[in-house]
């Protein structure tokens, strides 16, 4: 694969600015000299958000800047798209994170202010949005990344009053990415040339069952952790008392069980698009270590 370097200071309009991922796309932008739109339906709770729980290592917001806009308007991104020569998107939208139908807008309005480049961040399954931007002959790039080191978050709240994970099918395997390379992987789509018309599955740079991943987090927080399997019929009534519809939980038992190859088989795209190898969990365990401490 071909890269090449970028020329600093970009102005890239970021979609999901203070979600997971986009906070990583925003960190990895400016660590590389670039100026940031973060859009969003209310500016000052992100504005307060961008300022005080920014990731690590970033020296400071100043390269951002928070606008008002709703991807489910297309009108209201007019502004936020003058002298933006990268669109990072995200698929989904409102409250309800139903599937963005408003993609051909988005696209002509994008077109008409002469964005370069579009990241695509796949939401599990090609959307209307995604097809948009796909058909758009705009430089697209879709990023698909596999499980999420952060979802380990959900067990902190367990770990730090119990000291134990409680999970179903503890043997599967992950190849969970950290969700900083993913945010890497579309700064570098976003700026440099040699990435149009790619679609990037990402991983990190091994492959985890459930017991390696509470191993890692115990290491990371000096305190033994156990592991409880459930049933999978246990694993369903948990999720039914926090809500979850039942058509999530099927899906969940379905990955659970018998997880993807995608999903449990490494690939090396973060080097090849970053330069760097992929971190691995033991490095996000000790990043947020404190989050599984009591």
């Amino acid at each position: 694969m071909t890269k090449n370097t970028s020329q600093t200071g970009q102005t890239v309009l970021v979609t999901g600015a203070t979600g997971t991922v986009g906070r990583q796309v925003v960190a990895e932008l400016l660590r590389r000299g670039h100026t940031v739109r973060a859009l969003t339906r209310d500016p000052e709770k992100a504005k307060a958000g961008l300022l005080t729980d920014f990731p690590p290592g970033v020296s400071g917001v100043s390269g951002v800047e928070v606008v008002r806009g709703d991807l489910s308007d297309p009108a209201s991104l007019a502004p936020a798209l003058e002298g933006v020569t990268g669109l990072h998107l995200i698929t989904f939208g409102g409250a309800m994170f139903a599937p963005l139908e408003t993609g051909p807008e988005i696209v002509e309005l994008a077109r008409k202010a002469g964005v370069r480049r579009v990241t695509v961040l796949f939401g599990g399954e090609e959307t209307p949005l995604q097809r948009a931007v796909e058909a758009s002959g705009l430089d697209w790039t879709v990023v698909q990344p596999v499980e999420f080191m952060s979802n380990a978050l959900e067990w902190a709240e367990a770990i730090r009053t119990e000291d134990t994970v409680r999970e179903p099918f503890t043997a599967r395997l992950s190849a969970m990415i950290h969700e900083a390379d993913i945010g890497a992987v579309a700064a570098v789509a976003l700026t440099e040339e040699g990435h149009a018309g790619r679609t990037y599955l990402i991983t990190g740079p091994e492959t985890l069952t459930v017991r390696d991943k509470v191993d890692a987090l115990a290491a990371a927080r000096g305190r033994e952790i156990a592991l409880v399997e459930l049933t999978e019929e246990a694993a369903k009534e948990r999720w039914r008392a926090a809500g979850h519809p039942e058509d999530v939980i099927d899906f969940l038992i379905m990955v659970y069980r018998d997880t993807p190859p995608e999903g449990r088989t490494v690939v090396g795209t973060v080097e090849e698009v970053t330069g760097r190898p992929a971190r691995t969990f033991a490095e996000w365990a000790e990043e947020h270590a404190t989050a599984f401490r009591a």
